[in-house]
């Protein structure tokens, strides 16, 4: 019985999930790209992606900015979620090893960071798909299973 009466809300958590990592990343993406805090201008961005070691950070910390600002927009409409969520996902661990490696200590530190919840709501999103209350759920449903892709 609480099986079936949980499945009428199955189309909620999906739809958290999408709407708060999308809100939080497609801002975090707006605020470096344009600028609007001095803390986080690009030239101090990419000193910081130099400090912690990631190649070519001219061009990776424009390229990431990017990808936090377009990948967050496209789950928030839950479009081309699959796609979207799985290069944050490399982001996120990307994040992980080159900025916080040295401050983990244990299992407990590591997931601990903020960083691993939302590469597990991307992972899950990646894997399980945006939900019904999607625009790939109506692609889906007008073109066919492919279109969800």
């Amino acid at each position: 019985m609480p099986a079936r009466q949980s499945a009428i809300f199955s189309w909620l958590p999906p739809l958290f999930a999408r709407t708060v990592v999308g809100w939080v990343f497609m801002w975090s993406g707006w605020t470096k790209l344009n600028n609007l805090y001095p803390s986080q201008d690009f030239p101090g961005m990419i000193a910081n992606f130099a400090e912690w070691g990631i190649p070519y950070p001219g061009v990776l910390a424009p390229f990431v900015s990017g990808v936090e600002f377009f990948g967050g927009i496209l789950l928030l409409l839950g479009l081309f979620t699959r796609l979207a969520a799985t290069p944050l996902v490399i982001v996120m661990v990307v994040a992980i090893i080159s900025a916080k490696w040295d401050q983990i200590d244990s299992l407990e530190t590591l997931l601990g960071f903020e960083e691993v919840a939302y590469m597990a709501l991307f992972g899950w999103l990646a894997v399980m798909g945006p939900g019904p209350v999607s625009l790939d759920h109506l692609l889906q449903r007008k073109f066919g299973r492919d279109a969800q892709q």
